[in-house]
């Protein structure tokens, strides 16, 4: 293991935090999946824990790849192209309503995945130079950046909302964070989140008339979680069967494999995948939460060692969208928020959404070893610097000799 560390660059804890999440995620994946296998695979248990297994690898790979051979300015140079190919994506997905018929899944050949992943990852990359580029010490970002920020993320989470309204909404959120550590002035925050929820509140209102998108099954959700669900008896609801196998599970859990209320529901291995984890593990599964706490501060960490302003923010959006994202999808499972679809990253099983959250994952971890890199180089310098001797000294030394 220590061997293995050592040859992975980058924060090994967080080598070591994403470890862990792959063991717990195998575990409860291939127990939550029991149901979907006999509909689907033919009865075959074993299937959708090897394609999960493998979506872990190829997103190992991707992190790895990222590392070695994705270099930081280059996503600065092409965050702003980044933004309209994928966007571009989105606007293409939504007009042809693949998949369900959401919007939300583009299929290219064999390959179907969400354009929204890759749109969370550019529009941060894309505000990230933007605010780099407009720090200065003695003043803070100007309107026109601030504008031009608040524009361009507009339009993009109203086009993510068309299909996705709680990614587009957790996307925002990112975006707010980073302006406020960009030193953006408040009032301009404080005018933005007022807006925000003064449109939030003109949808909900409109929301029976308007048709448009998703928002009716946005209202439905906020509905629900505030007056409860007027169908809904003991076990109905998604919701109601997380909160039973909590509370089913107790202190210890039911042990691997041990749910009882898995097969009751349709998004066991994904949207609803903590409460299963809870059931079976009890307190254990308060290491899965400890290791997205870690993850935050050692993603803090990284942040105060970025000699590169860019970097810094990058690995701020990159990072609190991981966990933010996670404690969202706890929050729906144990009932503390209204449900959403967000799954718990590196746990839920997913398919090429693992392979985006990976590049995001690889962009901090690189900027980590960009990191060490900067520091064994100034180290070096600082020594060479000692070695030369002064020319007053040499002088010295020749009028000896």
């Amino acid at each position: 293991m220590e061997r293995l560390l050592r040859r992975l660059k980058g924060d090994k804890v967080i080598w070591i935090v994403l470890l862990i999440l792959s063991l717990f995620s195998l575990l409860v994946v291939y127990s939550s999946t029991g149901s979907l296998a006999y509909r689907k695979a033919g009865g075959n248990t074993f299937y959708f824990f090897a394609r999960h297994f493998g979506m872990l690898l190829g997103g190992f790979f991707v992190i790895l790849l990222v590392i070695k051979k994705v270099k930081i300015k280059y996503l600065s140079i092409f965050s702003s192209l980044s933004l309209l190919f994928s966007f571009g994506l989105l606007l293409l997905a939504l007009v042809l309503r693949v998949g369900e018929g959401t919007g939300r899944t583009l299929g290219i050949g064999f390959i179907s995945f969400q354009p929204a992943e890759l749109v969370k990852i550019s529009l941060v990359l894309f505000v990230s130079r933007l605010l780099a580029n407009n720090q200065d010490a003695e003043n803070p970002p100007s309107a026109k950046t601030f504008i031009s920020i608040l524009a361009v993320s507009g339009v993009v989470c109203l086009g993510i909302s068309l299909s996705n309204f709680s990614t587009a909404a957790l996307l925002f959120l990112t975006i707010m964070f980073l302006m406020f550590i960009g030193r953006v002035p408040l009032k301009f925050l404080g005018i933005t989140i007022a807006g925000g929820i003064a449109m939030v509140v003109l949808f909900y209102v409109l929301a029976s008339s308007v048709n448009v998108g998703r928002i009716n099954t946005v209202k439905g959700r906020i509905d629900r979680f505030i007056k409860g669900d007027p169908e809904s008896e003991v076990g109905i609801t998604q919701a109601d069967y997380a909160k039973m196998a909590i509370y089913n599970g107790g202190q210890a859990g039911k042990g691997p494999g041990g749910s009882q209320i898995r097969n009751h529901m349709a998004a066991a291995y994904n949207d609803f995948i903590f409460a299963i984890l809870v059931e079976e593990y009890g307190w254990m599964s308060f290491i899965v939460v400890f290791a997205y706490f870690v993850f935050a501060v050692r993603a803090g960490v990284i942040i105060q060692q970025c000699r590169r302003t860019f970097s810094g923010f990058i690995v701020a959006g990159l990072s609190l969208m991981f966990v933010l994202q996670a404690l969202i999808n706890m929050g729906v499972s144990t009932g503390l928020v209204p449900v959403t679809g967000q799954t718990l990253p590196w746990i839920s099983m997913g398919g090429t959404s693992t392979l985006f959250t990976a590049f995001s994952l690889g962009v901090i971890l690189s900027v980590s070893y960009q990191n060490t890199l900067d520091e064994k180089e100034e180290e070096s310098a600082f020594v060479d610097q000692e070695d030369e001797v002064p020319d007053e000294d040499l002088a010295f030394v020749d009028s000896d000799v």
